[in-house]
């Protein structure tokens, strides 16, 4: 990670710290479980609406597992109000990544700096594993002071379209995406299925 990166995320971490300070109550980042699921997609319903699916961003995603240690939950009082997840990714030059997205709060709980400290976190943990870039769609104001730039992503496409104003990277190892170009394709695991419950016989009357 590049030393204005670190002094980036070092100054988000104070002002996260400043919030939380302030704050009601205050929250904690965990790793996601599978108990979480139906309220995660409740969460990412209300927050992205019905045409989250149609995003380019989820072809990348759809039928994936999440990176390992990757999909975080923000908890407060025991309930989820924050996801994130990370997925595995390449560009067709061979350039392995990690995708963002989606990110989302809660409704009621946008001012206590949740969205911030998830990304932060999951920044944290990538580079903690190894991981030597992220690459993500949206908004260029918010997603800069995390150290996402448009020009890590110029020679790169989406499968599907993208602006590209929203379509942003950050190098975790400095390099890590020199000469990165072509169509990004999904390279994580495929996603385990629940199996599917069989309904109990009934057995007749004699």
């Amino acid at each position: 990670m590049t030393t204005n990166t670190l002094a980036s995320l070092h100054r988000e971490n104070a002002a996260s710290r400043a919030v939380r300070s302030i704050a009601p109550a205050s929250f904690r980042i965990v790793d996601e479980t599978p108990a979480d699921v139906g309220a995660r997609e409740a969460l990412l319903d209300a927050a992205l609406g019905p045409t989250r699916f149609e995003k380019s961003s989820e072809r990348l995603r759809e039928g994936r597992a999440p990176a390992r240690g990757l999909a975080l939950a923000a908890r407060l009082h025991g309930a989820l109000v924050g996801t994130i997840r990370l997925w595995h990714i390449a560009s067709a030059s061979g350039h392995a990544a990690l995708l963002l997205g989606p990110v989302a709060v809660s409704g009621a709980h946008q001012s206590l700096g949740i969205g911030g400290a998830l990304i932060r976190e999951a920044l944290n943990r990538a580079a903690a594993r190894g991981h030597r870039a992220v690459i993500l769609v949206g908004d260029e104001p918010y997603y800069r002071r995390f150290g996402f730039e448009q020009r890590f992503t110029r020679d790169l496409d989406m499968p599907g379209f993208v602006d590209p104003a929203r379509f942003l990277g950050l190098e975790l190892t400095p390099g890590a995406l020199d000469g990165a170009n072509g169509l990004l394709r999904p390279t994580g695991a495929a996603a385990v299925r629940a199996p599917r419950l069989r309904p109990a016989r009934l057995r007749r009357a004699a």
